[in-house]
């Protein structure tokens, strides 16, 4: 390997950087560039990622980061690798465990809720044939075009779309999505990311800094970033118009033999896990 520094969206990088807690100021910094004057966090504490359904046989959502700041807002931050079939509906899906737990027991409480920001930094691009690379939605009145209601907050990013070179970077939130598209492309320690936040951002994103356990953990899943890409890369080139269930178990099968967890495959093919667990038990047996 000749990175210098690690790609933020595999899962060991995207949680190294942004979900350890001495590099919790690297999220606030991302955070607070990101909703401008929208908001400003001073700080965050990390919550459980894993967020059960009301009993045992209804589905649960693991985010890749759920935080909440000190006025109790939520705030879920999703990598997004490979395009999904039902992806906006995932997104919607999640964000509503945000909302049900702030519910309180007792007459007392009046439904009044906390702010949830749900962030999808994507590394594909929606099928809508435009420029626009940043998508700011809220519950809209149609008829005036007015914020209805501002409570729910999604943010979704399509990095491929943003072409910027380092000498056309305008601010800290144009450098953050550069670095989204290509911090493990870099040889060297750009000026334009060396002041503040972007400082540290180099230092804990160093390859050369990592003891051997924690290299061979950024290995295994860099291989499983370029599996899953690569399949549904394919998977998306030949086509989702015939037999649309058979192409996703395919790359289902592919995944599995490349060891891909579960949960990676179940999001990527909207397949269930019980014909993900009878195709694993397929393989087994051959």
């Amino acid at each position: 390997m000749n990175d210098k520094y690690i790609n933020l969206f595999t899962d060991y990088g995207f949680k190294k950087i942004f979900g350890e807690e001495p590099n919790k100021d690297l999220l606030i910094g991302f955070l607070n560039a990101l909703l401008d004057k929208q908001e400003h966090i001073t700080d965050l504490t990390y919550l459980k990622n894993e967020q059960l359904g009301r009993n045992q046989g209804e589905r649960r959502a693991i985010y890749d980061l759920y935080c909440s700041n000190d006025r109790g807002e939520k705030f879920i931050v999703e990598i997004q690798r490979v395009k999904q079939q039902y992806f906006k509906d995932r997104s919607l899906y999640y964000s509503t465990f945000a909302i049900q737990e702030q519910a309180r027991k007792g007459d007392d409480w009046k439904y009044q809720l906390k702010h949830v920001y749900t962030i999808g930094i994507l590394d594909f691009q929606f099928d809508d044939n435009t420029p626009e690379f940043h998508h700011h939605v809220q519950l809209v009145e149609v008829n005036t075009q007015r914020i209805f209601y501002d409570k729910l907050t999604f943010i979704y990013l399509e990095i491929p779309k943003f072409n910027k070179a380092l000498s056309e970077l305008k601010n800290d939130y144009e450098k953050w999505l550069f670095a989204f598209k290509n911090l493990h492309k870099l040889s060297d320690k750009p000026i334009a990311l060396q002041d503040g936040i972007f400082k540290k951002l180099l230092e804990a994103a160093e390859i050369t800094k990592l003891d051997q356990c924690s290299f061979d953990e950024y290995q295994d899943s860099l291989k499983v970033y370029w599996d899953l890409k690569s399949s549904m890369d394919s998977y998306y080139l030949d086509g989702k118009k015939d037999g649309e269930q058979e192409k996703a178990k395919q790359i289902a099968i592919n995944l599995l033999k490349a060891n891909i967890d579960t949960q990676l495959i179940i999001a990527a093919t909207d397949l269930p896990i019980d014909i993900i667990e009878e195709l694993k038990n397929t393989l087994g047996k051959n």
